[in-house]
């Protein structure tokens, strides 16, 4: 993109990508039309074309080494240069995936003065992250007449008893809300109500932008003119839940969120194992510190196994878990914050995710029922539906039921076993539909890392497994997951270590109280002092593997045949089988497949090569690239804002939720270089693109780093932003101006 320029839109908007006409680079054998999307493929089976694929990458890297290929620039052909130099890099990709900004309304964060609350960055004693927004906030967006429940979903001449009677200060008149009360009506998406469209009834009634489409004005007998909503079922109650939508799962009513706020809710399988927990603890510390004062005489024996008596069984014993499964087949979306919301994780279902997860859930608030955070565990019934399951022949999954699994899953944070288990315990009772709970032990953000949470559980590895020991007993049949990175320090890896203790239990646990119960680990190959400086590190993911898979015969060695292991605290299959996932930097088919076949890793999660490119699943799917033409990519666009009006609502707020989530995808989506204007493959997810044209104005457009482009296309499907609503960038590096131009 050229010197930020502002791209004229009204050429954009109209412009469509020839895929016959688009130049594009052939990578491996045959060039093919697939729709309407430039694929790069080679012919015969899969297993034949990655041999190609390595061939072929090989050959490209010594064209690379002979033609001066820059570390770090994307390598665009010459004739789409308007600068060879690459444009700055993104600081922090850490922050950009897990910050949250403030006066959060959608997911109900609270305002924190000098930052965001989770990153805990007030300016003292830190050294400054020069290429972060700080206290970043979106304004508001609301209708200037707020209008009441009791008549928002019905007809003008039949409200709804209003509970506040007289008392209440909201509207009571849609006419005169319809004229001075709300913007509007939109004419994009022509005109129609996408929910309306879809589902019959549309859940904002009047407050909907384009309520025009599902409403009309009747003439009555005796001369009365009545405006009335167009729907084909049972309007919504004026005391219904408004979370519960059409298409939505794991929706937590109010009074339950309510109970758990009031401290009504009994945990009747944490409160008994904490109990122990502590006593055991306890204990634990006065045993060992006997032993090490123990000396020869018969007195201080006498004491150490006096103290060896009073170990207890715990009170509970884990359930019999759902088996799961894990394969080359199932590429997994990781857990985003921010940007992996429910529309984006839809959409890459849509495209290929076999499992995806919630964005990161803090433990405490879920217990304190703030509706925030449980909002974070609602998914899209597309994620209720069961994973791709092909395993290679030979491989025998014992026990596992595709039919009974589906995809999505959710990710907790925890600095304390009895937060996180009482998390968990909520969890696993009140959400219907869950995969598998998923311990975060590497988010590097400052205030969960100095609370002990996320990556502050590496250096504390007793810790850790007492929590997932802990979660292993209440999840019910939920299995327990972890996401770790390889350590906290720089050239200090732990991670080998946390992975047998969580594979076996620690060596003065393990024979009492057997395996902890995790029934898959995923390794992000980077260190949380390392952020993104460095690429993810494979070769430490790849020892980490092996480890996993000598563990069969080491968990022989490993138990006495005389006191057998309790099969209750095993995960998955009767052989204690632990799934092991690759986490970092895969940004093609390629990159996928290398990983498993050289690192060994059951499969690979996906994080920002999903972001900026979503159908990279779709990729990995056909084994081959895709050149997206841009006319598709502004598709995908569109879908999103579709999707986000039925997750956030139609009305004034719900758009100007899915305008801000889609300016925050925006961010990373403007990185994507089109396969088609590469001078090698494949593409490399930490190469910044050199300032370029594409092949037409659209292309050129998708591609700026100006986020006033951004708000242009938001408004392609969304309309002109509201006037109060305010966009910031992540990046200062993409920062012009604060206010969006309404």
């Amino acid at each position: 993109m050229a010197d930020n320029q502002l791209i004229d839109i009204s050429k954009a908007g109209g412009v469509q990508t020839d895929a016959k006409d688009s130049p594009k680079h052939v990578a491996t054998g045959n060039t093919h039309a697939q729709g309407s999307s430039d694929t790069v493929e080679a012919d015969g089976p899969v297993s034949k074309r990655r041999k190609v694929d390595h061939e072929e990458t090989e050959r490209e890297s010594r064209q690379e080494s002979s033609t001066d290929r820059v570390r770090g620039c994307a390598p665009v052909k010459a004739e789409y240069l308007i600068s060879s130099e690459a444009q700055p890099k993104a600081i922090d990709d850490d922050a950009a995936e897990a910050s949250i900004a403030t006066n959060d309304a959608v997911n109900g964060k609270p305002y924190t003065q000098g930052g965001d609350g989770r990153d805990g960055r007030d300016g003292k004693k830190r050294k400054k992250q020069g290429g972060q927004n700080q206290n970043r906030n979106y304004g508001h967006f609301e209708d200037e007449i707020r209008l009441c429940n009791s008549v928002t979903y019905t007809n003008e001449f039949s409200p709804k008893p209003c509970k506040f009677g007289e008392r209440c200060n909201l509207s009571h008149d849609i006419r005169k809300y319809l004229k001075e009360g709300r913007r509007g009506d939109l004419e994009t998406l022509d005109g129609k109500c996408p929910i309306f469209e879809k589902y019959g009834r549309c859940i904002s009634g009047w407050k909907c932008r384009f309520v025009k489409s599902h409403s009309k004005e009747i003439d009555h007998e005796d001369g009365r003119k009545e405006l009335v909503l167009l729907q084909n079922s049972e309007p919504l109650e004026v005391d219904e839940d408004p979370d519960k939508r059409p298409g939505i799962a794991n929706v937590v009513t109010s009074d339950t969120k309510w109970d758990l706020a009031r401290r009504k809710v009994k945990f009747e399988k944490s409160e008994p194992y904490i109990k122990w927990l502590e006593k055991d603890t306890d204990l634990t510390k006065k045993f060992y510190n006997r032993k090490k004062k123990e000396g020869d005489g018969q007195e201080d024996a006498d004491a150490v196994e006096e103290l060896r008596a009073q170990f207890v069984d715990p009170p509970l014993k884990p359930s019999e878990k759902r088996k799961i499964y894990f394969g080359k087949e199932t590429p997994v979306l990781a857990p985003l914050t921010t940007q992996g919301n429910l529309p984006f994780r839809r959409l890459c279902v849509e495209l290929g995710a076999q499992v995806t997860y919630s964005e990161m859930a803090m433990g405490m608030p879920l217990v304190q029922g703030q509706k925030g955070e449980w909002a974070l565990m609602k998914c899209h019934e597309s994620e209720l539906e069961s994973p791709r399951f092909n395993p290679e022949i030979g491989a025998i999954v014992k026990g596992y039921d595709n039919s009974k699994d589906l995809k999505f899953g959710a990710q907790i944070s925890g600095n304390q076993p009895w937060v996180a288990m009482k998390a968990t315990e909520a969890l696993t009772r009140f959400l219907p539909h869950l995969r598998v709970v998923d311990l975060n032990c590497g988010c590097p953000i400052d205030l969960v890392y100095q609370s002990g949470a996320g990556s502050g559980l590496l250096d504390t590895p007793s810790k850790l497994e007492k929590i997932v020991r802990g979660m292993n007993v209440v999840s019910g049949e939920v299995p327990i997951t972890a996401k770790l990175r390889t350590g906290v320090r720089d050239g200090k890896p732990t991670a080998d270590r946390l992975i047998e203790r969580l594979a076996f239990g620690g060596q003065d646990t393990r024979d009492r109280l057997g395996a902890p119960g995790c029934a898959a680990i995923t390794l992000h190959g980077r260190s949380r002092q390392q952020r993104y400086t460095k690429s993810a590190n494979w070769s430490y993911i790849a020892e980490c593997a092996a480890l996993i898979k000598s563990y069969k015969e080491k968990k022989d060695e490993l138990t006495d045949t005389a006191m057998e292991t309790d099969e209750s605290t095993q995960a998955n299959t009767t052989d204690g089988k632990v799934y092991f996932i690759g986490n970092g930097d895969c940004y093609s088919h390629v990159d996928y497949l290398d990983h498993i076949d050289k690192a060994g890793v059951d499969t690979v999660m996906i994080a920002r090569g999903a972001m900026v490119k979503p159908w990279l699943f779709e990729e990995i799917e056909k084994g081959q690239y895709l050149d997206k033409s841009a006319s598709e990519r502004l598709g995908y666009v569109e879908k999103f804002v579709r999707y986000g009006l039925e997750a956030w609502g139609s009305d004034e707020l719900g758009l100007g939720f899915t305008r801000r989530f889609l300016l925050e995808w925006l961010s990373f989506t403007h990185r994507y270089v089109p396969v088609g204007l590469l001078e090698y493959l494949p593409p490399s997810l930490n190469d910044r693109p050199p300032r370029y044209r594409g092949r037409n104005d659209l292309e050129t457009l998708l591609a700026s780093d100006n986020y006033k482009d951004w708000i242009k296309i938001s408004e392609m499907f969304l309309g002109p932003a509201h006037p109060s609503f305010k966009f910031q960038p992540k990046h200062k590096s993409n920062s012009y101006e604060i206010e969006a131009e309404g």
